[in-house]
């Protein structure tokens, strides 16, 4: 994954964050680091956190660098990293402040899912939608491209979900603040490495999280 989104005609920095994963990602990041000086980093921390609070820490992470852009996607390549150029275009020139990398738009799709499965994934966004009227078509997606002031807007300290509801979550604070989402088709594929981490307690946590997110205020961080 990191010798392809290096390779890309386009430049991009890389942010492992690692939560004392037992199969060697810190030290192979690491052993990297000399060859692709300046552009890989990690983030090392104790324990498993939640995927919502990797992201958090992430996203703090690049602010204090002052990036203007920062994505969150898949390491296993169902997203495909030569996406990440056109989810940049969608923020950048394409008038979106956060793009998302749908499924479910016009020219998207799902590759080698089991059909219970694509099944589960659109109705979910369909459900989240008739709740909060958020108009993103895959509003689970993880394949994301956030301008710099969406990320300095949203209180971040006030994100509660930290499973596949954070997903959600952080889509309906972008709009519920004002800010523009484009919807970027892309073709999903199952995964080619690793394993879901998906489990009963994280679909439940999605499914009563969006009722509480529907008669939550949502919190503007003031930018300094």
């Amino acid at each position: 994954m990191l010798r392809t989104v290096f390779a890309l005609p386009k430049e991009f920095h890389v942010l492992i964050v690692d939560d004392g994963s037992p199969d060697g990602t810190a030290h192979i990041v690491k052993s990297l680091q000399e060859e692709f000086q300046g552009k890989l980093h990690i983030l090392e921390r104790s324990g498993k956190l939640g995927l919502g609070t990797a992201y958090i820490a992430g996203f703090r992470w690049a602010l204090e660098r002052h990036y203007g852009f920062v994505f969150e996607m898949d390491c296993d390549f169902s997203h495909n990293p030569k996406d990440l150029i056109r989810l940049y275009e969608g923020c950048n020139s394409g008038g979106g402040d956060m793009s998302v990398g749908s499924r479910y738009a016009k020219g998207g799709g799902v590759q080698n899912w089991p059909f219970k499965r694509l099944a589960m994934s659109f109705c979910a966004s369909l459900y989240v939608n008739t709740i909060l009227w958020l108009g993103v078509r895959d509003s689970t997606a993880g394949f994301v491209c956030y301008s710099r002031k969406v990320l300095e807007t949203i209180d971040l300290d006030s994100i509660r979900f930290i499973g596949y509801a954070f997903q959600i979550e952080m889509k309906y604070n972008t709009r519920q603040l004002g800010f523009k989402i484009v919807e970027v088709p892309i073709l999903f594929i199952d995964r080619q490495f690793g394993t879901s981490k998906m489990s009963m307690n994280i679909f439940n946590e999605a499914v009563i999280g969006v009722l509480k997110m529907r008669f939550r205020k949502i919190s503007r961080k003031n930018v300094k």
